[in-house]
């Protein structure tokens, strides 16, 4: 379905403005929470003013919220910028989108150190100059200690407002977030994420909000006390301090550890979790993350577990499939000729003992089989009568045999995905090079020879010769073997062929074992 880029234009101009409606809801339900809530409790609790002095204060008040407001407006539309652009813009480029993507995800923080700068200050630093020009010119009748508590009732008003700012702006960018992944796919074709990128962590987080929590009503508690006792008889500051200092500390370092406590709670599943995954994303199926929670990470746990059960079945499926796949090919090549039949097994048989003896790894014995298997496969195009003739090549037609490396490599490089056939391709392609440079198709020589070519090479000639073709009987493996040691670093690599030698020498199993053993390798 074709892009309606009109109506597109018109979603996200609807999904800007629904988020900007949500960030100017939060605002003010954190700006009332906070300001009109503990400011209250601050301010009309505690202090005893007179009409003309709360008159003057309103008018302090006003003035500064004005400057706060324009401050804050315009560090919003700063922090905003990047957004604006992608939402109503036609077109907006890839570059832009991802740069908005990231904008949103920080626009909790951006919230709360737009809270503890303009709106903090912007407000603090006019009032506290207006104030202390009031008290100068007796409009005012307040102490500095006083006006000092109202700058710390300020900050903790601050703290509490974004607090809660913080977790409702991250709930609120969700749609949009969701709505510039989307815009990317249908623009671009590409994906927008953070790919595991973290923008504040969670330990910071839960350590923040749980000591805000704890320790918030102590600091609200102590800073009422204060405006009350310094209005009544001085006296009582001593012994108030004597006994409320120590609670403040006690509770302040409860509120820290409890913060620590929750927060390593939260963080220590997680990080169990992302660990597993890191093993998984580097190939581990066989990983089982440990149960050891009590709660709903119980229910994550399992749930990642089913999901890696999930994987490891679909990898064992597909690893089937790709064997059957290449062992179909390898034997709709040998059903070509009835005197070449089994060749492929037989080939990807000794290639992986081979490999064995040298001390491959399973995963590249994996990949030798396969390689083996599809060989020949480049025979594939070479017609009948050359392939199938019985009696001596012409030079002409044994120029056509030799183009069959070549041919195989071109036609696997037609399959898809290209990245599953990539490891097959150079010894499928050069395993007919000879060690001394004299074999084809590119003369290669020594070990610029793939690997899987130096050792295929031996595996494919030793089945040659020990095979029954229509126009000779195949040799004895007596005869085969003395052929290997005469030709080993000439024809064929000598480390490789060394090892398969001693093999035979010792006893190898006969040529009928061949796809038995491959079997087994496969398993």
């Amino acid at each position: 379905m074709p892009f309606n880029w009109e109506r597109g234009r018109i979603l996200r101009t609807y999904t800007y403005r629904r988020l900007l409606l949500a960030l100017l809801r939060n605002y003010l339900i954190g700006s009332a929470i906070a300001v009109l809530g503990v400011g209250s409790v601050l301010i009309y609790s505690t202090l005893r003013a007179t009409s003309r002095e709360m008159s003057v204060m309103l008018v302090i008040l006003g003035v500064s919220l004005l400057v706060m407001i324009v401050a804050e407006l315009t560090v919003f539309a700063r922090q905003m910028r990047p957004v604006r652009t992608v939402f109503l813009k036609h077109s907006p480029a890839l570059d832009e989108i991802k740069e908005a993507y990231i904008r949103l995800h920080r626009l909790p923080v951006l919230a709360v150190k737009r809270i503890f700068g303009p709106h903090l200050f912007g407000m603090v630093l006019p009032a506290a100059g207006l104030a202390v020009g009031a008290i100068r010119m007796g409009m005012l009748e307040i102490s500095y200690f006083d006006l000092t508590l109202a700058v710390l009732g300020a900050l903790l008003v601050a703290c509490m407002h974004a607090m809660i700012e913080f977790f409702l702006t991250a709930y609120s960018i969700r749609p949009a977030l969701r709505h510039s992944h989307d815009l990317a796919r249908r623009l671009h074709g590409a994906e927008v994420s953070l790919d595991g990128r973290v923008l504040f962590s969670i330990r910071k987080k839960f350590q923040w909000s749980a000591f805000l929590i704890g320790a918030f009503p102590l600091f609200l508690y102590y800073l009422t006390v204060q405006l009350r006792l310094v209005r009544e008889d001085t006296s009582l500051l001593k012994d108030y301090w004597n006994w409320d200092a120590a609670i403040i500390l006690l509770g302040i370092l409860f509120a820290s550890l409890g913060a620590w406590l929750l927060s390593r709670d939260i963080e220590h599943p997680i990080g169990q979790i992302h660990k597993v995954m890191g093993e998984v994303r580097a190939g581990n199926l066989a990983i089982h993350a440990p149960d050891l929670y009590p709660d709903e990470f119980s229910r994550l746990v399992a749930g990642f577990n089913h999901m890696v059960e999930g994987l490891r079945e679909r990898d064992r499926i597909n690893h089937e499939l790709i064997s059957g796949y290449f062992a179909a090919l390898a034997a709709a090549l040998d059903a070509r000729d009835a005197y070449t039949a089994g060749h492929s097994e037989r080939v990807a048989g000794y290639s992986v003992r081979i490999g064995s003896l040298a001390g491959f790894s399973e995963h590249d014995l994996e990949e030798l089989r396969k390689t083996a298997l599809l060989h020949d496969i480049g025979k594939i195009g070479i017609s009948d009568t050359v392939l199938l003739k019985e009696g001596r090549l012409t030079d002409d037609e044994f120029a056509q045999i030799q183009m069959h490396p070549a041919l195989g490599e071109r036609i696997l490089r037609q399959i898809e995905p290209q990245s599953l056939m990539a490891p097959f391709l150079p010894g499928v392609r050069s395993h007919h090079e000879r060690f001394d440079g004299r074999g084809y198709p590119d003369g290669l020589k020594g070990l610029d020879i793939p690997l899987f070519g130096r050792v295929i090479a031996i595996a494919d000639a030793y089945d040659a010769m020990t095979s029954d073709r229509p126009y000779r009987k195949g040799m004895s493996a007596e005869k085969a073997l003395s052929i290997l040691k005469e030709g080993r670093g000439a024809q064929w690599d000598p480390h490789f062929a060394t090892l398969f030698i001693g093999w035979l020498e010792e006893g190898g199993p006969d040529k009928s074992a061949g796809t038995e053993r491959t079997r087994e390798h496969a398993g």
